[in-house]
């Protein structure tokens, strides 16, 4: 950019999504991030300050976010003729876009954006000849009505070559790239446009405008006339709201009259009216006047807690970078200013003031930290921070109140009167600092000044996907989605972990989570074992006709494998292990070896059944001898299971067989179990306890082998189509070996077939020994402490952070009564979780339950809450959900 001053800049995007090519690095960081990555971004803020010289400039602008942008997000990467319509003959997932768009209406949003615009240093007497002539004229022609200086072509290449080394000098410590010609007049509409409707940074992101060309020896840019026109007044030009106008009409007191002059006052009016062709805005600029001594590393990073403010706060820093040397000189000078005061204050009787003594032994440390190292740079900054409103009311509350709160936290910010335009200018990019900001320079060492947090962005989730919540640790609206269908086509697991006590909302996440696969069009199976068939009921609901209800034990189809299987190999396969599963007998025995004689003859028949397995062992006992023997014991065995009506689904040939090409082609398939019990975990380790269970528990171990076989196979048949496998209180599966294996199979091998495990357990030690692959993770409420402690280090946390164990113990959707003890039947604070995300981005959640009528009529468990009595959450996050935990709250952020 070429400034009307003779300035050229480099402007960068910081922490920039990858391109179109998928080439960029991406990183993101949520709002509770782990000691040691903590200390691995300061060093790279620190290297990246470091790398800097000159005047560079920081943005921090909150880009403006439309509810359209969210329903983009959401249909994002969804094939319309995937899923099956609904009865209404409309994608099912049109209804949940419009739920979102329905609460997301008139909510205040915004995404943290960060900029750096760079000065580029004149190569040559020819440049800085150039640049100066270029600055005279600019303001010379602007007069006169003629066209700026033209940029010659040499003088273009001159300062890409610097724009490439500056560049090669901050690669390595945050991603960038740089900023789009488009993006840069959004960063000039952003600014006039605070408190309005203003155009949307996603479309600049998009937009090929607006950029120069090299034409003729010259570089041309477009007309920028278009933009529009914008009248900028300190304090306003007069009345500006209805009650304002009354107050005028109104001055027959001198009470009265007092009033209107106070109001008019320039002192009292700290505020720049901005008015554009779209209407009118007021701006409150505020500038950090004074900074801490000292201040704690967990509560240092002032400009990541500006997010969890009810209102978006714009800053701008200019930094101005002076080398080790120069700053242990100006050191030096300073100390010796102090010598020289000690010394006038010895003749007085009051002797020498603390502060003093102070002073001397913070520079001190300050010399001997930038002899630490030749790389250490001073940062001079004057900061700059921006609220906005529609009114003057609501912009000068806003500015109040900022300043308020960061007067508690030992920061002192002022609202200039007469300089609120000269901070606006600071914020436009390519303006020179105005010199009577200059007394609000700060100086701190970088990595001090690294530690304020200003190169921080929060992002909790997946950039799209479906709408599961919003983030708690965001003052504004700020939607939250979860894509599981796209982590395998990222090389990520799809498999989801949630860990609560009972109650804590994890039946509720995990439907919502699957609901969602299956209406984006992708696939679903659950095992529902709750005496309740509350999955089989959800489904009904949620899933009308596009659901398959397949209950083992009340036996309306047939999972027998040689029928379901029937011509594939893996049929006998699946047969035998059933078999010996179910009769408790080892496969290489000689009754395993009768099992096996047996279902190769069924298999072989025109019409293969396990009832014919049966037939075939009593065949084999009509032989006698001693294979006779075994198998006549076998028959007698068999004949027990197979006239037991738990096993009729397995036996039973008059049944209607499930067939992998009709009933699984459903988009969500629901096993219930009610029924089936499983042997106890201790039973797979001694044969004889487990000889000794009880005939359902041996039947509910075999009837789940074939579960797993079956969802294994459907999940697994085609990696196109994404398949979810839902399974609530995992315990039930993982107690078994059976079930251990299909959860260790999920995954192991989900990915690269597209599928992944949906989970929920009370420990997360039920979770399996292989939790670990799980990518995505929830956290809810556990009571104890050292449950908390386990399930806050498997989501990747700090299990001995004392804040952090109290969070999960005591802050997450806390159990709220009405009056009289009564529970509440609709708990504000019910779904609040901590979401850890495969990019390691976690952060504090409320689960939404979208305001879908087939959605939310059956997705809760609450007991004596029936259909009359729930009603669909329009779950929009109001002001009264803030991020427990951080500082700013402790100091009553309102």
């Amino acid at each position: 950019m070429w400034s009307t001053h003779g300035t050229v800049w480099a402007v960068y995007r910081l922490h920039p999504d990858p391109d179109e090519t998928g080439e960029g690095e991406e990183m993101v960081q949520g709002t509770y991030v782990p000691a040691a990555v903590r200390e691995q971004l300061l060093g790279r803020v620190t290297h990246l300050v470091r790398s800097l010289s000159g005047a560079p400039r920081l943005f921090g602008l909150c880009a403006q976010v439309d509810p359209g942008e969210v329903a983009m997000a959401m249909v994002d990467g969804v094939d319309p003729d995937a899923a099956q319509l609904t009865p209404d003959g409309v994608h099912p997932w049109v209804e949940s876009v419009e739920a979102a768009l329905s609460v997301l209406e008139y909510q205040e949003m915004h995404r943290r954006t960060l900029w750096l615009a760079v000065p580029l240093k004149a190569e040559g007497r020819g440049l800085n000849v150039s640049a100066a002539a270029g600055a005279v004229w600019a303001e010379l022609s602007t007069s006169l009505g003629m066209r700026a200086k033209p940029v010659h072509r040499d003088e273009v290449a001159s300062y890409q070559e610097q724009a490439a080394q500056v560049e090669a000098q901050l690669s390595g410590a945050i991603p960038l790239r740089p900023a789009r010609p488009a993006e840069v007049v959004w960063m000039v509409q952003h600014a006039i446009h605070r408190g309005l409707a203003e155009p949307l940074l996603a479309d600049a992101e998009a937009s090929g405008l607006y950029g120069g060309q090299v034409r003729g020896g010259t570089l041309r840019s477009p007309s920028y006339a278009e933009l529009g026109q914008v009248r900028i007044a300190e304090g306003g030009t007069g009345p500006t709201s209805d009650e304002d106008l009354e107050v005028v009409d109104r001055r027959k007191s001198a009470r009265g009259r007092a009033k209107q002059g106070a109001k008019s006052s320039p002192l009292v009016r700290r505020w720049l009216e901005v008015e554009t062709q779209q209407g009118t805005g007021f701006q409150a600029h505020l500038a950090l006047a004074e900074c801490p001594p000292a201040v704690a590393a967990d509560s240092a990073d002032l400009f990541a807690q500006l997010e969890v403010l009810e209102y978006p706060v714009d800053y701008v820093i200019d930094l101005t970078l002076v080398e080790a040397e120069k700053a242990k000189a100006q050191v030096q000078r300073k100390r010796t200013e102090l010598v020289d005061q000690a010394d006038q204050y010895d003749a007085r009787p009051t002797g020498m003031p603390s502060s003093l003594l102070q002073a001397a032994k913070d520079l001190g440390e300050l010399d001997a930290r930038l002899s630490r190292t030749s790389v250490e740079v001073e940062v001079q900054s004057v900061t700059s921070l921006t609220v906005w409103g529609p009114t003057v009311e609501l912009c000068d509350a806003r500015a109040r109140s900022l300043a308020a709160l960061l007067g508690k936290l030992d920061y002192r910010a002022v609202r200039p009167t007469g300089l609120q335009e000269a901070l606006f200018t600071l914020a436009l990019p390519a303006t020179v600092r105005p010199q009577a900001v200059k007394e609000f320079t700060q100086h701190q060492l970088s990595e001090d000044w690294a530690m304020g947090g200003a190169f921080t962005t929060i992002e909790i989730g997946d950039p799209n996907g479906q709408l599961i919540g919003f983030d708690l640790d965001c003052g504004t609206a700020r939607p939250v989605m979860i894509n599981l269908a796209n982590a395998p086509r990222s090389d990520a697991s799809a498999s989801f972990g949630i860990v609560a006590d009972p109650g804590g909302g994890k039946s509720v996440m995990e439907k919502l989570l699957t609901i969602g696969v299956v209406d984006r069009g992708e696939r679903a199976i659950c095992i529902d074992r709750t005496p309740l068939k509350e999955w089989a009921t959800f489904a009904r609901s949620a899933a009308t006709g596009r659901c398959q209800i397949i209950d083992v034990v009340d036996a309306e189809l047939s999972i027998d494998p040689l029928r379901i299987f029937a011509g594939h190999p893996q049929a006998s396969h699946y047969a035998l292990s059933y078999l010996t599963l179910q009769m408790v007998i080892g496969p290489m025995s000689s009754q395993g070896g009768v099992l096996h004689r047996a279902v190769e003859m069924a298999a072989a028949s025109a019409q293969p059944s396990m009832r014919l397995v049966l037939d075939a062992v009593e065949q084999i006992a009509g032989q006698g001898g001693s294979l006779g023997d075994t198998a006549a014991s076998l028959r007698t065995m068999l004949d027990i299971v197979a006239h037991n009506p738990l096993a009729a689904m397995i036996f039973d040939p008059a049944l209607p067989v499930v067939r992998l090409d009709q009933h699984m082609t459903s988009d969500l398939i629901v096993f219930t179990t009610t029924g089936l019990t499983l042997p106890p975990k201790e039973a797979f380790g001694n044969i004889e306890v487990l000889h000794q269970q009880p005939l359902e528990a041996l039947i509910g171990r075999a009837v789940l082998y074939l579960i797993a076989a079956i969802s294994r196979q459907v999940a697994f048949s085609d990696a196109n189509r994404f398949c979810a496998l839902a399974a609530d209180e995992l315990w039930w599966l993982t107690n078994s070996a059976e079930g251990s294996a299909l959860v260790s199979e999920f995954l192991h091998d989900g990915r690269k077939h597209g599928a992944g495990l949906i989970a929920a357990a009370q420990d997360e030690e039920e979770l399996g020994p292989d939790r670990g692959l799980m990518a995505y993770r929830a956290l809810g409420r556990i009571t104890d402490k050292k449950r908390a402690r386990r399930a806050l280090e498997f989501i990747g946390l700090d299990p001995d952070n004392k804040e952090l164990v109290e969070l999960v113990t005591t802050k997450l959707s806390p159990v709220r009564r009405g009056p009289n003890g009564t529970p509440l039947k609709n708990n504000p604070r019910a779904g609040e979780v901590l979401l850890t995300g495969p990019r390691m981005n976690t952060g504090r959640i409320k689960v939404a339950i979208p305001p879908v009528t087939r959605i939310a009529d059956s997705i809760k468990t609450t007991p004596e809450e029936t259909t009359a009595t729930r009603s669909p959450r329009h779950a929009a996050p109001g002001a009264a959900h803030r991020p427990a935990g951080t500082r700013l709250e402790k100091e009553g952020a309102r």
